[in-house]
């Protein structure tokens, strides 16, 4: 919808894949789906939940093994953002 032809709409570091994709496997999930909602300092708040089905209108990025799903009204918001796993 909002992407750049030839490139993804968003990149993962590899541990963010990794993270992804075995959460994925052991909940038997089709995939990451990032969204955004009302609220927030700047009015939005981004979504994540590990999901069964993949909505035909999300934006699919697929990198080594992991699927992550960008609803239609958080692309514009997620274009060039690298997603990494973070602490824990």
């Amino acid at each position: 919808m909002f992407g750049i032809p030839g490139k993804a709409a968003v990149t993962l570091t590899p541990s963010a894949a990794k993270q992804i994709s075995r959460l994925m496997a052991r909940d038997g999930k089709q995939g990451l789906r990032i969204g955004v909602k009302k609220g927030g300092c700047a009015g939005m708040e981004y979504t994540m939940d590990y999901v069964a089905d993949v909505n035909p209108l999300d934006e699919v990025v697929e990198q080594d093994g992991a699927r992550v799903l960008i609803a239609p009204m958080a692309q514009m918001f997620l274009i060039g953002t690298e997603i990494d796993r973070g602490f824990s």
